[in-house]
């Protein structure tokens, strides 16, 4: 199973198209929030199913706030991160996952790919595919991928 996670496309989808085109089949997407009004669109690209959380950006939106999901024999929280105070660290969103029982949290908003295994969970935001913050300032994503044996294998990539 692959899952494509992206977050903070805030209208701009030139890149969200290039990563689509690059990542070929996958199985679900996940987006992070901050797609300002853009949910069926980016629906209509992924051409699977779409797990969508509102972000800081969202106005007027009905998007949850936040979800729990199943993937495969992991639950994962996914959340925009900015009710969990992410631009100042991980630990409260880190904390409020293992207090639900998560075995991974997934959260956008600091346009900065993260990814850390360490502490008894997954936290992992992809970053941003139209504004980026991080050094270099390359568009990123991330993927989740399950293999045959059930385990779950995380990666973030870059746009050139």
């Amino acid at each position: 199973m692959r899952i494509l996670i992206v977050s903070d496309t805030h209208k701009k989808h030139g890149e969200l198209e290039e990563i689509i085109k690059r990542v070929g089949k996958i199985d679900l997407m996940i987006h992070l929030g901050d797609s300002e009004g853009c949910e069926d669109y980016i629906a209509e690209l992924a051409d699977c199913p779409l797990e969508i959380v509102a972000g800081n950006n969202d106005f007027f939106s009905d998007l949850e706030r936040e979800k729990e999901l199943q993937i495969g024999k992991y639950h994962v929280l996914i959340t925009h991160g900015h009710y969990y105070y992410v631009s100042m660290g991980v630990e409260d969103i880190r904390k409020e996952a293992l207090g639900r029982g998560m075995d991974v949290v997934m959260f956008g908003h600091t346009h900065r790919p993260f990814l850390d295994s360490s502490k008894g969970i997954v936290a992992l935001n992809p970053g941003s595919v139209s504004y980026p913050r991080q050094e270099g300032r390359k568009p990123s994503y991330a993927l989740m991928e399950i293999d045959g044996q059930g385990e779950a294998h995380f990666s973030i990539e870059y746009l050139d």
